[in-house]
């Protein structure tokens, strides 16, 4: 009996065996209190190719497969982090495709956020990027975008969870992978401002600026883990979905340039890394790769054709996904459960400014709407922080809802530009009428910022050229919200001046003045200012081309005057709506040193509107001189692109001055559709207006009507026109411009 017992047992031994391995196995992937399986999602970095993840979180809802823990690095953290906060798929995705992304990834403030004396500096042609002077050395930025307007999105689409810092405690526990640009290593983050961690894991070396969070620098954790299976292992779960989004390897017929063979690099060693954490999976883990095809990590204007491939890549695998999934009842319960925890207090109880410069907070807290016992709204916490930023005295403004002593409010947190706080800026004018007549300036501004607590700024322009400047103005707020202010000036300037008769240019003068001034101010919000000042110069006008015969014009100035300036256009050189009105009454008195009594009126109107991407523009300069008795230097100019456009500039000169435009232009969209590409404009101009050596000379028949079609670019050194005028009787001039071009 005992040896057909044993006999039966060795013929079943192998069949037995396996049914051990087996149930070993199953034995390893449940867990032991029986409850189902916890899932950790990994979403991996890359860029604008992020945008599959929403696809595949998805697919996951239409599965019912419930996500316990979720870890992700860089575009990954952005989607997960939100996902984690409690939002949905088609939540994201609307975010997504609302984000303006070549303005998200520009750090320049939006125009209406600007102060009216930041307005005041788009008259001139220097570039914005600034050069710190620091200790007598330059100073750079430590990159090329500081990410503030990105922050300000996530952060009010993340306030209801602005409390939380645990990030175990989110709906969904969470963690962001960012790299230590110290020590190379990957850094986990799972407390403190979920923001703060989800841009951190986000900044790409040389692009976004370091984020600093405790005692770390840190940058995109694509260098480290951008696929972070080992983050999400160690967040107790007992199945792993890693969803790979990374950029696909050039084929050899693509490496064609230097810029190729770089990207090439820099994908093999993060893929090196990808590999290792992905070969670490088991066979119960699932691995999602969305075919994304030769989509960019740029292409952040094609993120709907992005999410698809991520919801299809999901239905690829359903069958390796589906012994994960809960009914349907019990995955409306979590979902409902993940709202419990987002939640925005109804006011706050106090606010805090912290300012790490030398400006009282008192400034900055004058330009906040939010203050104690308001409603706490996330798009009014936003405006305040752009309001601070657009100072232009910061690198990022950034606020939090916090808990101080039992009570709940805002803080809002100014960090000094690190490459401050004195600056330089340089810039270059270029003017060519393919005629042989051309101008270049090149120019240079140093501004000494923080100079006391009121925010006080010492301003030095130096231009040299055709049209030489040198310029100096110390500017001082009298009270913290800046509402008045006192400005001490002095003025070298040198330009040209053709003195006609009839329609010949008979001599053209080199006219240089030198003056000193000292203006009074109130500044009205964010959109104007008005000035009251006294004024004290010397200057000259030689004749350059011409009768040498003809004498020198020596001349004083000396007087008052009085200005006042609106500005609500929401670009300065290519605005699609808004208005803008500058009005200057200059009063020189001869008891003050003027070579005679006289004033001078000036105004110059503008007002835009747009339909779709066509914009029209409507404008009106006027001058005009009372007393008609000046000399040629006090002479106002006409000719020139949008002054007369087929008149060469400053072709026309007299006492009395005035031109009306109509010009229209349409956006033709960006030069090659990707997020850092420029846009572009096709337009024309209708002109009318002349000038008059008397008042009584100026009506309806003396008007000479001129016209221009152009081309435009807004680029980095700013605009570039090419543009054709046209004149009565068929003269015409060409034009290219980098830089404003003169108004």
């Amino acid at each position: 009996m005992l040896s057909k017992v044993a006999k039966m047992i060795a013929i079943q031994a192998p069949s037995m065996l396996l049914l051990l391995v087996s149930a070993a196995v199953l034995a390893e992937e449940l867990p032991t209190t029986g409850e189902r399986l916890r899932v950790g999602l990994v979403l991996g970095g890359g860029g604008a190719r992020g945008a599959a993840h929403i696809g595949v979180l998805r697919e996951l809802e239409r599965l019912h497969i419930p996500v316990d823990a979720i870890a992700g690095t860089s575009m990954g953290a952005i989607v997960g982090g939100m996902y984690a906060s409690g939002m949905t798929p088609d939540e994201i995705e609307k975010l997504m495709n609302s984000i303006d992304w070549a303005d998200a990834f520009n750090d320049d403030s939006k125009r209406e956020d600007l102060s009216f004396r930041r307005k005041q500096d788009d008259e001139s042609f220097l570039v914005k990027f600034d050069v710190g002077i620091k200790g007598g050395s330059l100073q750079l930025p430590r990159g090329i975008i500081q990410g503030q307007k990105l922050s300000l999105i996530l952060r009010q689409q993340l306030l209801p969870v602005s409390h939380i810092k645990q990030f175990n405690r989110l709906p969904i526990p969470f963690r962001a992978v960012a790299s230590d640009l110290v020590t190379g290593e990957a850094r986990e983050l799972k407390e403190g401002d979920l923001v703060l961690a989800m841009r951190a894991s986000m900044s790409a070396p040389g692009i976004f600026a370091p984020v600093v969070v405790g005692d770390w620098t840190l940058v995109d954790g694509g260098l480290v883990g951008n696929v972070p299976v080992e983050a999400i292992r160690e967040m107790d779960v007992d199945v792993i979905i890693a969803v790979d989004v990374e950029f696909p390897l050039y084929k050899p017929t693509e490496l064609q340039s230097a810029l190729g063979v770089t990207e090439q690099m820099l994908t093999i060693l993060i893929r090196r890394e990808t590999r290792r954490q992905l070969d670490s999976l088991s066979d119960g883990d699932v691995l999602i790769r969305p075919e994304l095809g030769n989509y960019a990590s740029t292409d952040f204007s094609q993120l709907n054709e992005l999410i698809a491939p991520g919801q299809e890549a999901t239905r690829k695998v359903a069958n390796q996904l589906q012994r994960l999934a809960i009914s349907e009842q019990d995955f409306n319960s979590l979902v409902a459960a993940r709202q419990q925890n987002r939640r925005i207090p109804p006011k706050a109880e106090f606010v805090h400014v912290i300012d790490d410069g030398p400006l009282s907070s008192r400034v900055l807290e004058a330009r906040l709407r939010t203050h104690a016992g308001t409603r706490i709204d996330p798009a009014i916490l936003a405006e305040d922080a752009s309001r601070i930023y657009g100072l232009e005295l910061y690198e990022q403004v950034d606020y939090q809802v916090v808990e101080r002593d039992g009570e709940v409010g805002v803080e809002f947190t100014a960090r000094s530009k690190s490459w401050g706080p004195n600056y330089l800026q340089i810039g270059l004018s270029l003017e060519d009428d393919f005629e042989g007549s051309a101008g270049f300036n090149a120019a240079a501004r140093y501004t000494r910022t923080g100079i006391n607590a009121l925010g006080a700024e010492w301003r030095t322009d130096v231009q040299l050229g055709t049209e030489p400047l040198l310029f100096s103005e110390f500017y001082q707020p009298l009270s913290f919200n800046s509402l008045y202010f006192v400005a001490p000036r002095m003025q070298f300037e040198q330009w040209n001046l053709n003195e006609f008769s009839g329609s010949d240019v008979i001599n053209q003068y080199r006219v240089g003045k030198s003056e000193i001034g000292l203006d009074f101010g109130r500044e009205l919000g964010r959109w104007g200012e008005a000035r009251f000042g006294v004024r004290r110069g010397t200057g000259s006008a030689n004749v350059r081309v011409g009768d040498p015969l003809q004498p020198s014009i020596n001349f004083e100035t000396g007087g008052f005057f009085t200005r006042f300036a609106y500005d609500k256009l929401d670009d300065a050189y290519f605005p699609t709506k808004g208005s803008r009105l500058d009005l200057d009454w200059s009063m020189s008195r001869s008891g003050l040193g003027a070579y005679s009594d006289f004033d001078t009126v000036h105004a110059d109107m503008t007002t835009v509107k747009s339909i779709g991407k066509n914009t029209f523009q409507l404008g009106l300069n006027l001058s005009s001189t009372i007393q008609s008795d000046t000399q040629i230097q006090e002479y106002f100019p006409l000719g020139g692109f949008l002054n007369l456009s087929g008149l060469s500039r400053g072709q026309l000169s007299g006492p009395h001055a005035g031109v009306a435009r109509m010009v229209y232009y349409r956006r033709m969209g960006e030069t090659g559709g990707g997020v850092f590409d420029l846009p572009w404009y096709l337009g024309g101009s209708l002109e009318t207006g002349n000038v008059w050596q008397n008042r009584s000379d100026i009506n309806a028949q003396t008007l000479i009507f001129n016209g221009s079609l152009f081309t435009g670019l807004d680029t980095f050194f700013g605009p570039l026109f090419l543009a054709a005028g046209f004149a009565e009787g068929g003269e015409t001039s060409f034009y290219l411009f980098l830089g404003a071009p003169p108004r």
